[in-house]
């Protein structure tokens, strides 16, 4: 499998995964913030736009999204693969891709969910906000991100889990641990 996505609430470990999921596959990593910086950085049409959302202090739309998304996919060292990360975060999203890829000529392999428990992310979050020191994470603030993924990214698991592509793994445990088990879901 070289074409995933990789979804979890915040927390879940999904940066962490990612980097050896990508070293292992050879594959780059893309995501969402990104490729909106890089996008801005080069000055593309598309990057443009973006740019001028954003010192506005608004949402990027998903229109820009995705026309960040078609331009970094189709660049020479996404052809064998890419492991998505923040993207999609909607259903809307997620169809615009399938969109994407089609038009692409490439299709998606899986949707690798890492599941944890809510109460155990809350914790692991604190933490990483205590050693980091990221005033910002508090416990209200947290459990409001997760809120939000819990209804706008969700309900993607329902609908890769509808075409076949979503492959769920246990998220909790080492970062060995949970390695381990997705690279068995994987290798299935």
């Amino acid at each position: 499998m070289s074409r995933m996505i990789l979804l979890g609430p915040p927390g879940a470990g999904k940066g962490t995964q990612a980097t050896s999921l990508i070293d292992r596959l050879g594959i780059p990593h893309v995501s969402t913030g990104d490729m909106l910086r890089a996008a801005v950085a080069a000055e593309t049409p598309v990057g443009l736009q973006a740019k001028t959302v954003m010192e506005s202090g608004e949402l990027v739309s998903d229109e820009i999204v995705i026309g960040i998304a078609e331009e970094r996919l189709s660049e020479d060292d996404a052809q064998k693969g890419f492991l998505l990360d923040g993207f999609p975060r909607t259903i809307a999203q997620a169809e615009a891709l399938e969109g994407l890829l089609s038009k692409l000529g490439v299709e998606l392999d899986c949707c690798l969910a890492l599941t944890v428990d809510n109460d155990a992310i809350v914790e692991r979050l604190l933490k990483r906000a205590e050693i980091e020191g990221r005033a910002d994470d508090n416990e209200e603030t947290i459990r409001e991100r997760m809120r939000e993924y819990d209804a706008k990214t969700a309900p993607l698991l329902d609908f890769y889990r509808s075409r076949g592509r979503l492959v769920e793994v246990d998220g909790m445990g080492t970062i060995e641990e949970v390695g381990e088990r997705i690279k068995q879901a994987l290798d299935k």
